[in-house]
């Protein structure tokens, strides 16, 4: 390990504390590579086919995937799509969301999360967020909710769960939708219940980065049979079948190309599968960095979100209080990349500030939305996180192990004691 009072920042020129990069993540074993191969021996690659028989609702692997998750979060349907994004458009489809409604959203997830509306030709309006878990504020509902607000996308961030109690009790009193927008989420819980099962219906991404992979994909859950078979079609270019009869290319709803590939579906049964152990891995590695920071660094509080049920920790997220470590927060960021720990500073900008929002606006923001305000300040909270609070990582998670978690604790102490380096150099 370095003397740290002697070693010269990296950000300087100086040696990194950490040579090597972080175990690559996902972990793809034989299961996966073995499944993926059997699919593409049976070259049987998709089978979706958008005319009445066996595989309308698709094939081999993409029921088994489907019925792998009924089983797991007990509700009586699941459908496969091709994308997590995809699941937010069908769910919005699906909770019967119409061209001017509106649907109210988080500004602080993934850009999907909000323009979800958009691509219906609905409207998003942003509710603040609550500055414990960065979930939507239950407190901040009510005075956003018009006659013309349709349903509510919560989305449950960085790992743990949003305050569904407050949330459910407002939704059902204004009787709007709520949907689940679990990406960052799977085998979460809140107060006993797995997250995904609370609203309306609940969502899932697949994409490489997330708990468990099938490298593109996502999974819509829901107990209402009408949901499922909207979104079932909107999955299928919107066409709707009848049994013994010829396809009529007659299509009742819009509807798009978001169905899941076999070799996706093959490759995402055997990954979540391995689900609990992935999370029980990254519950492990979250809580022993959480714990070493809280301890050794004063001035970086981690932020768990595990009061109210199980965190995975897709992401682990701190606060950052630039008066007691004396070093700029983004500045800080910069200086723990450059040792080769890969931090991030704020997660994404609050949506509303997109250009979507204030350029060439959208169809729905410009005949809907005149009323609705996208400017900076809406949302205090959000803001005052993403600018000046929140510091993050990725790397809580498995093949990782608690020597990678020393290493990011080490070379925040490295920087931390060498401050006055950092701040004269940033002078020159």
């Amino acid at each position: 390990m370095q003397n740290n009072k002697m070693a010269k920042l990296a950000i300087n020129n100086g040696e990194k504390y950490r040579k090597h990069p972080f175990p690559k993540h996902p972990i793809i074993g034989e299961e996966e590579k073995k499944a993926a191969l059997d699919v593409l021996n049976r070259a049987e690659l998709s089978t979706f086919i958008a005319s009445p028989g066996e595989y309308f609702l698709g094939g081999k692997k993409i029921k088994e995937f489907e019925n792998l998750c009924t089983e797991y979060f007990k509700t009586k349907y699941a459908v496969a799509l091709n994308s997590g994004t995809a699941c937010l458009h069908a769910a919005v489809v699906a909770c019967g969301v119409q061209p001017g409604d509106e649907i109210l959203v988080t500004p602080y997830s993934f850009t999907a999360s909000a323009t979800c509306a958009l691509m219906n030709n609905s409207v998003p309006v942003f509710i603040d967020i609550d500055e414990n878990n960065f979930c939507i504020d239950p407190k901040k509902i009510e005075e956003k909710i018009t006659k013309k607000t349709k349903a509510i996308i919560i989305v449950h961030l960085f790992g743990g769960p949003a305050d569904m109690d407050e949330i459910m009790k407002i939704a059902k009193k204004h009787k709007i939708k709520v949907i689940e927008d679990c990406a960052q989420t799977p085998g979460a819980t809140y107060k006993g219940k797995l997250l995904g099962t609370i609203g309306d219906c609940g969502l899932f991404s697949f994409t490489e980065s997330k708990n468990v992979t099938s490298g593109e994909g996502g999974m819509l859950i829901t107990n209402n049979e009408k949901i499922t078979d909207i979104v079932r079609l909107v999955r299928n270019h919107g066409e709707a079948v009848v049994a013994n009869q010829p396809r009529q290319y007659k299509s009742i709803i819009l509807g798009w190309g978001y169905r899941m590939t076999e070799l996706d579906a093959a490759v995402g049964i055997e990954q979540f599968k391995k689900l609990d152990m992935f999370n029980k891995e990254r519950i492990k590695l979250a809580e022993y960095l959480a714990n070493k920071i809280e301890k050794e660094i004063p001035g970086i509080k981690p932020c768990l979100n595990n009061k109210n049920g199980k965190n995975v920790y897709f992401i682990l997220p701190f606060k950052y209080d630039e008066k007691k470590i004396g070093i700029p927060r983004d500045l800080f960021v910069k200086a723990l990349n450059a040792e080769g720990i890969p931090f991030g500073a704020g997660y994404v900008r609050p949506l509303y500030l997109n250009p979507i929002f204030h350029e060439n606006k959208h169809f729905a923001l410009k005949h809907f939305a005149e009323h609705v305000n996208y400017d900076k300040g809406i949302c205090p909270i959000v803001e005052k996180m993403h600018e000046k609070e929140v510091i993050l990582t990725l790397m809580c998670r498995p093949p990782a192990t608690f020597k990678d978690m020393d290493d990011i604790v080490g070379a925040m102490k490295k920087i931390i004691t060498n401050k006055e380096e950092l701040l004269s150099s940033q002078k020159s």
